[in-house]
């Protein structure tokens, strides 16, 4: 990559938490030089097809699709949500030994992102005001997936000051207030939390991943591994479901054709969402669809010819992720059209030889019965302006942490049992679901 292709930064440009510090992107730099350690830079490039993909591998996470540079470049392609990305990338010399995917919200809408509740409340606002629930935010990590810096390996203090740093003058040089590192695990952050903290930002809980372990030897034997109710429950909607002749399951590899139907039963999903910060759109389904990476596949339920149900799945290593669902909602409840999706997707994970798959972060009863385990997340949050950032620290982690509990209901003590925090499965004999969920049906799924 030459200079021309992306914006060098160096360390001393970020004046720190409260200060606006030298702006532009223009202003270039030499890197920085850190004696024994070597001489690190940081610069922005603002898509991933500057990055060559044999490093993008080498640095992102092996088994996490949402993680595949092809999943970036169709998130670029499409219009879910950002205004633009960029990429912080740091090199040592000529190689580049980490990257730090950003999101920028010019305008992201508050009343979207909040819970019900908080969107009841500001209805009034909305309203009279429509401008004072308009935000610009910048976003680093994944913003379909769980966050990461990408390095091989611990990233070095030196680059993760560089980075955060680095991160603080872009979002001044484009006018981004509210700076969010996003659904980060407790692992992933540890390295950042020191530089984090002293660039200003503060920790909140963010909505658990769910993640199923899987290590059977075929669907039976892993619906006869689960406790005793979730496998009446199981075996209960599926009969409910097979009763029905009009429906049939079928995994489909070629979707372009039902991609109409396909973005119809999303949007009745995302309709009913009590957050939308990003919102699929058709050139993003289309261009992963052509794509290649990740590999993917629909599980889809027809009514005759009418698809009325589907779980998008993509595969990378031994990783799945069921990453986005659509329902026909006069049929959703009656025929278990939610939980027959996620098993098939169970089925097909077991079947390409995964070692877990994970699914989005809602609707966690029938996950939890299914027999997920919740990965804890964080949000590292702060603000360019001192003022409003000292706002935010007040009221922000009493919001999201009354949030969460209200989400997860009766299984937050889930959280207490989760696996490792630096996200490995747990192993596959392990009972911490044997306490049953308090509700077994789909009922607001």
């Amino acid at each position: 990559m030459t200079e021309r292709e992306g914006t060098a930064i160096r360390a001393g440009d970020a004046s720190g938490p409260g200060g606006e510090g030298p702006g532009g992107e223009g202003s270039g730099g030499t890197g920085t030089d850190f004696g024994g350690a070597g001489a690190y830079r940081v610069e922005v490039v603002r898509g991933v097809d500057a990055l060559p993909d044999a490093v993008w591998e080498a640095l992102a996470p092996p088994d996490d699709p949402m993680w595949s540079r092809g999943l970036f470049a169709s998130m670029e392609r499409g219009a879910i949500g950002p205004e633009g990305y960029a990429y912080l990338v740091a090199r040592r010399g000529a190689d580049i030994v980490a990257v730090l995917p950003l999101c920028l919200f010019r305008d992201l809408r508050l009343d979207d992102v909040v819970g019900p509740k908080e969107r009841r409340l500001l209805a009034p606002v909305r309203k009279v005001f429509p401008r004072l629930l308009r935000i610009p935010m910048l976003l680093c990590g994944n913003l379909l997936g769980q966050g990461h810096l990408l390095s091989a390996g611990p990233p070095p203090r030196e680059v993760v000051r560089l980075m955060v740093d680095a991160v603080m003058r872009f979002a001044r040089s484009e006018r981004l207030g509210t700076v969010v590192f996003k659904d980060f695990a407790p692992a992933e952050l540890a390295p950042l939390r020191g530089e984090l903290s002293r660039a200003g930002f503060f920790f909140v809980p963010s909505m658990p991943d769910t993640q199923l372990t899987l290590g059977h030897g075929s669907f039976e034997e892993y619906v006869t591994s689960l406790p005793a109710k979730p496998r009446r429950n199981l075996r209960s909607k599926a009969r409910k479901f097979e009763a029905r002749d009009d429906l049939r399951v079928e995994v489909v590899d070629d979707f372009a054709a039902l991609l109409p139907q396909f973005f119809d039963l999303y949007r009745q999903v995302m309709d009913r969402a009590d957050q939308t910060l990003d919102s699929l759109d058709p050139t993003f389904l289309a261009a992963v669809e052509a794509s290649g990476q990740p590999r993917r596949r629909l599980v889809a339920c027809f009514q005759g010819d009418r698809l009325v149900a589907f779980l998008l799945c993509l595969f990378s290593g031994k990783g799945a992720t069921g990453a986005r669902i659509g329902l026909d909602y006069r049929l959703a409840h009656d025929a278990r059209l939610y939980h027959v999706v996620h098993y098939a997707a169970i089925r097909l994970a077991l079947e390409s030889g995964c070692a877990h798959i994970r699914f989005a972060q809602t609707a966690y009863t029938p996950k939890v019965e299914f027999g997920c385990d919740l990965i804890p997340q964080v949000y590292a949050v702060t603000h360019v302006r001192p003022a409003a950032r000292a706002v935010l620290r007040r009221v922000l982690p009493a919001a999201l942490s009354a949030a969460l509990a209200e989400t997860l209901g009766p299984h937050a003590a889930l959280l207490d049992d989760a696996p490792a925090s630096d996200g490995r499965p747990a192993s596959p004999t392990d009972h911490r679901h044997d306490r049953s969920a308090s509700a077994t049906d789909d009922e607001g799924v």
